[in-house]
């Protein structure tokens, strides 16, 4: 049986440059970012002495379209990196870009481009109404230009959307993470105790999360419900913002009312979905056009004080209501959701290539929903 390996392929509006991705998400491993490789196939005789360039940028939109008036600007288009494309074999290249300079022949050549280990991660937020996408956007451009300072013409420009990801292995996050709060009362003795527990500090997108909820009553109040939810944190850091977005939550009675001297022991499931949060904000992986959209991972910093992008964090928020005027007792327990270590991707010899095109792709929109 012959097994197929998807190869993501885009022409140049005057189909004179092609450019070949064996994949869209490069990832950040927290030591170092992989390189956005590939193959550009372009005929020498179409060249006639120019050079052939890649340049990796960035859009990072922090506004909606509609609220830019007076010349406020609320985006940012940063050039990352941009160099030749040295028109040669003499250098190393991957199984992929081996099989498909093979396939491609003699007008094939591979290239790859480092991304700054500082850049932000690719992250949309929700905008059911926004004409641009906010949030921050890759954008890699292979081009023919006679030198470097050169403006890029878009009929032999090959503009394709990648991701930043990151991932980072499970073995770094091995602690059970717990939190402890407790509420007096002004008119009345004793306390509200709560102690908030997880399993683990790392979860994967799709697994519930599991917080074990501990409660001892010495107060003379009564515990009358009890709420969790799961929130997501957001940092805008280019206009310092900071907002939360609840992406999971229930409210449950079980075991209450919890009467004074009483206690109460249980381990809750919840799942945080980008299903469950359709509010203006929320933070996903990239692909708000999509049904089966993400919810952005956590965002793991190198340097706490170099920071660019849009910054996602989550907590596990448990709740006890008391009463109107006995109030809320509130515990928040941080965590880490990301996505499970990619696999090794190591080709057969009997793999087969299939080219898909990236031909209706539009920069800041999803990849997925727009392949063909």
């Amino acid at each position: 049986m012959v097994n197929t390996v998807k190869v993501y392929k885009k022409t140049a509006p005057n189909g004179k440059v092609t450019v070949y991705l064996g994949r869209r998400d490069f990832v950040d491993n927290s030591y170092s970012t992989e390189p956005i490789d590939g193959v550009v196939m372009c005929d020498s005789d179409y060249l006639r002495g120019r050079k052939v360039f890649a340049s990796v940028s960035i859009t990072y939109r922090f506004g909606r379209e509609e609220d830019e008036v007076m010349g406020v600007n609320f985006s940012k288009e940063m050039q990352l990196v941009c160099r030749e494309i040295p028109l040669n074999r003499d250098v190393k290249v991957t199984e992929m870009q081996e099989r498909l300079l093979t396939k491609l022949g003699a007008s094939a050549y591979p290239f790859s481009i480092d991304i700054p280990d500082n850049a932000p991660c690719s992250v949309q937020l929700f905008s059911d109404h926004s004409a641009k996408p906010l949030g921050v956007i890759y954008e890699l451009r292979v081009y023919v230009a006679d030198n470097l300072d050169e403006k890029p013409h878009r009929r032999n420009s090959v503009c394709l959307a990648v991701r930043k990801v990151q991932y980072y292995p499970a073995e770094k996050f091995l602690r059970q993470p717990s939190t402890l709060a407790t509420k007096g009362f002004t008119f009345s003795s004793g306390k509200l105790n709560m102690e908030v527990a997880l399993d683990r500090e790392l979860y994967y997108h799709g697994q519930q999360i599991s917080p074990t909820v501990s409660i001892s009553n010495t107060s003379s109040k009564t515990v009358k419900k009890i709420k969790m939810s799961v929130i997501q944190h957001v940092e805008l850091t280019m206009t310092n913002t900071l907002f939360d977005r609840e992406v999971a939550c229930f409210q449950t009675q079980e075991g209450c009312p919890i009467m004074p001297g009483a206690h109460f022991h249980k381990t809750f499931t919840i799942l945080p979905l980008a299903t469950n949060a359709k509010h203006f904000g929320v933070a996903l992986d990239g692909k708000t056009k999509d049904s089966d959209a993400n919810l952005a991972s956590s965002t793991l910093r190198r340097d706490q004080s170099d920071s660019l992008g849009i910054m996602v964090t989550y907590s596990v928020q448990v709740e006890l209501e008391c009463g109107a005027i006995a109030g809320t007792l509130t515990a928040s327990l941080p965590f880490k959701l990301m996505h499970p270590a990619p696999g090794s991707g190591k080709l057969e010899g009997d793999d087969g290539i299939e080219f898909e095109e990236f031909s209706r792709l539009r920069r800041g929109m999803s990849v997925d929903q727009n392949l063909d």
